[in-house]
């Protein structure tokens, strides 16, 4: 399996996590958002530094701009208010790109499709998004999402759970208390294999999304070279190679059932 060349990376995680980027350069440092909590995009190895998709996609991204990298790791919901304070210069958390989001901050060109599913109690009776606004429906959503945002703007006759943590939705539906996680399609898929005997995923998405990467506005300069980074890394197998490292089994099962695999 090909790997990123690992980069001696000075990383902040949250206040005191630092190391070394074999980067040469005076300039600032690239201070990039993130919520290490979104295996195997945002999270920590063992040792509790700061791992995944996210992670290796910003080392790639601070090395071509040639400055040290800087990880915040900040809430969810914290990302665009730190963004737009400067107290970093970018998110590269698994956001979606929503107009809503899009009239605070700007947006890079996206590097993944996905797309919101449902993940449903094996005793529920949704069966797809058409069932989830119904009297007595219990509903859970991760707070500051796009699947919170749906919910609170379609779902008007069902109780919505908002829950901090992805792992305190899951758990609603595994233990009965929710018919359903709005989630992507991803997550819903590991959630599930966590949960087999509680759980269905219904992952074939009933809204199309895509990340980005959010940038400040008016930060053009930055924003022209993120776009030209993502086109080389991609052109280069980049995000291949992120795929096979991080997701070799959710990417073959996906394919295996004909749904869009992110990249």
């Amino acid at each position: 399996m090909d790997r990123l060349t690992p980069l001696l990376a000075t990383v902040w995680f949250g206040l005191a996590w630092l190391w070394p980027v074999a980067v040469g350069s005076a300039a600032e440092p690239l201070r990039v958002g993130m919520e290490l909590s979104y295996p195997p995009f945002e999270m920590t190895d063992p040792a509790g530094r700061p791992t995944g998709v996210s992670v290796r996609l910003s080392e790639a991204l601070a090395e071509h701009l040639g400055r040290t990298l800087v990880i915040e790791n900040i809430a969810f919901d914290g990302l665009i208010p730190a963004l737009k304070t400067k107290k970093i210069d970018c998110i590269v958390s698994s956001m979606t790109a929503t107009p809503e989001r899009a009239r605070s901050i700007a947006f890079s060109e996206p590097y993944l499709k996905t797309g919101l599913a449902l993940l449903v109690g094996s005793a529920s009776p949704v069966t797809s998004a058409d069932d989830l606004d119904a009297a007595g429906r219990a509903i859970a959503v991760k707070k500051g999402t796009t699947g919170h945002h749906y919910a609170s703007t379609h779902l008007r006759r069902s109780r919505l759970l908002v829950l901090d943590k992805e792992s305190a939705a899951v758990l609603e539906v595994a233990q009965g208390r929710a018919d359903a996680f709005i989630y992507d399609a991803l997550s819903v898929y590991r959630s599930h294999i966590r949960h087999p005997d509680t759980t269905r995923p219904l992952l074939r998405p009933f809204r199309e999304e895509s990340w980005a990467v959010g940038i400040r506005r008016g930060d053009d300069a930055l924003r022209t070279a993120v776009n030209g980074f993502l086109a080389k890394f991609r052109a280069g197998g980049g995000f291949d190679r992120l795929g096979d490292e991080f997701l070799p089994e959710e990417k073959a099962f996906f394919q295996k059932e004909g749904i869009p695999f992110l990249f």
